[in-house]
């Protein structure tokens, strides 16, 4: 892998990571709703689910989706039903004024499952990994290390976007509080508008 192509891959990734997708509206709504420092298990999920989605499918499952396209339907509409889950329970939530009352209705896992069950199910993100990352990978050499240097690469990435978005939303905190009701209701509607394209636009 040469430094150029590194750069190639970091231009492809950052575009991806800037673009608001649904764990960047999950992720805002929670630390919206109970703050940043619980964002940082919503993006810890995110990553864990991408680590072992990356790991599976280029050491392990490479060519099983193409094989098996049944498991990614699955998974589309299993991710599906999730963000309508999350947008229903966004919809009839409240903000509670951000006090420390709001961050008791939700643990550590919930926050953690929220970032791995939308990563971990979209399928996506399942044909990302084996369409891009070999692209980058030389085969013929030692693809471990060159696969460790990108996955890092991607992670790291990816939770400093994710947490850019929490803090953003957070740092806009005092300008949405006099309407929160609202804010859970268009982030609730934006999931629900996503999940209707996922299932009308990915065929897989």
């Amino acid at each position: 892998m040469l430094p150029l192509e590194f750069f190639l891959f970091l231009q492809i990734i950052l575009f991806l990571f800037i673009t608001p997708g649904t764990p960047r509206i999950v992720i805002i709504s929670n630390s919206i709703n109970y703050g940043v420092k619980n964002c940082i298990w919503t993006a810890l999920g995110d990553i864990t689910a991408n680590i072992i989605q990356a790991t599976l499918v280029i050491f392990f499952i490479g060519s099983f989706f193409s094989d098996y396209p049944i498991f990614l339907i699955i998974l589309k509409w299993t991710g599906i039903m999730y963000l309508c889950y999350l947008a229903y329970d966004l919809y009839n939530s409240s903000l509670n004024k951000f006090n420390s009352k709001s961050s008791k209705k939700k643990n550590i896992f919930s926050f953690f499952n929220d970032g791995f069950v939308i990563a971990g199910t979209s399928p996506k993100a399942w044909m990302f990994f084996p369409f891009i990352f070999p692209q980058f990978i030389d085969f013929q050499g030692n693809y471990v290390i060159q696969f460790i240097i990108l996955i890092s690469t991607y992670v790291f990435l990816d939770f400093l976007s994710l947490m850019g978005y929490a803090v953003l939303a957070n740092k806009l905190i005092h300008w949405i509080k006099a309407n929160p009701q609202k804010i859970n209701r268009v982030s609730a509607f934006a999931l629900i508008v996503i999940a209707i394209l996922i299932s009308i636009l990915q065929k897989n």
